[in-house]
């Protein structure tokens, strides 16, 4: 995927202000729209013209697009790194334009305030004035598996984006002591009351959806509520079996290997995986893993090996 340069398109500098891209925009649209241009790309060049406007009159999705795409050129081979969304604050219920611009385009917005229960509510006037519960706002944050099986506190600071006095974006940040519940899962929503966008006369503030993603772990990756673990044998493990301890966030468990095993072989133990209602289910891929022959003893003991087994790993087409 190719990375656009919204700011070329438009022609202004990354600077400009919210009025100078808006001048910018329509100096263009007059130039480009079908109705009127002559030029014989104007459909192509409204369409880019449209998309890097949609982008960059939006101060969140410029605050976005700017973070994410520092340092690219246009044309340039680009693929935003895995959770780069992750803290920041987006306000609206949708996703405008994702659908109907580049995958660029869908790639980075696509996402934004797509969780269910956003947008403005209105309940019409009262008292001779306008009431609108606010906007619920959404933010995706990175949470530590063990968060999932004690559940915990946690200060979660949110990058939100704001317009300064002359129409710049700037980021600000804002702190939150959050509540993680026990059995939290990938993709789950933890709603705060009345933390997102403020309401118009005396309606509630919107609500601040946050998803849950996990950090990547050392160990283990969560799947739903399911866990999975690389468990390393050794090689009198897996041959005559063995009863091997497994660490794990909620507590150490034994775990039978069964004699014969091979690297590969998968085993799973039910009911230990992210709590739950039910629980998940824990499954251990095993990795066989050889002893060094870097002593004068472990180079005999392999040699003895080869002698007396005369195993051929390769035989029946293994290879």
């Amino acid at each position: 995927m190719e990375f656009k340069d919204y700011y070329e398109t438009l022609g202004v500098g990354r600077d400009a202000t919210a009025d100078e891209i808006k001048k910018a925009f329509r100096k263009l649209a007059r130039k480009y729209h079908p109705d009127v241009s002559r030029e014989a790309d104007a459909e192509a060049r409204m369409q880019e013209v449209n998309e890097a406007y949609a982008a960059l009159s939006d101060p969140e999705k410029r605050a976005a697009y700017d973070q994410v795409g520092r340092g690219y050129r246009p044309g340039q081979e680009f693929s935003p790194p895995p959770d780069w969304g992750t803290g920041f604050e987006f306000s609206g219920g949708d996703a405008a334009g994702a659908a109907e611009f580049s995958d660029f385009f869908a790639e980075l917005f696509g996402r934004m305030g797509g969780m269910p229960g956003g947008g403005r509510h209105g309940h019409g006037a009262q008292h001779g004035g306008f009431r609108a519960r606010g906007e619920d706002h959404h933010a995706r944050v990175l949470l530590e598996i063990e968060d999932a099986f004690s559940g915990a506190t946690r200060q979660i600071s949110l990058r939100v984006p704001q317009v300064d006095a002359d129409g710049r974006v700037t980021l600000g940040t804002r702190t939150l002591n959050v509540r993680i519940p026990v059995g939290v899962r990938e993709g789950q929503i933890i709603r705060l009351a009345g933390q997102g966008g403020p309401g118009l006369g005396d309606a509630p503030a919107g609500d601040l959806m946050l998803e849950v993603h996990f950090a990547p772990h050392a160990r283990l990756r969560a799947d739903g509520r399911d866990l999975h673990l690389a468990l390393p044998v050794a090689p009198w493990e897996a041959a005559l079996g063995a009863v091997v301890a497994v660490d794990l966030p909620g507590g150490s468990l034994k775990v039978r290997i069964p004699a014969g095993a091979q690297s590969g072989r998968q085993l799973r133990v039910r009911g230990r995986g992210i709590p739950g209602q039910p629980p998940g289910d824990l499954l251990l891929d095993l990795q066989v893993v050889l002893p060094p022959a870097d002593t004068p003893q472990a180079k005999e003991f392999y040699a003895s090996m080869a002698h007396e087994l005369a195993f051929d790993p390769r035989r029946d087409g293994r290879a």
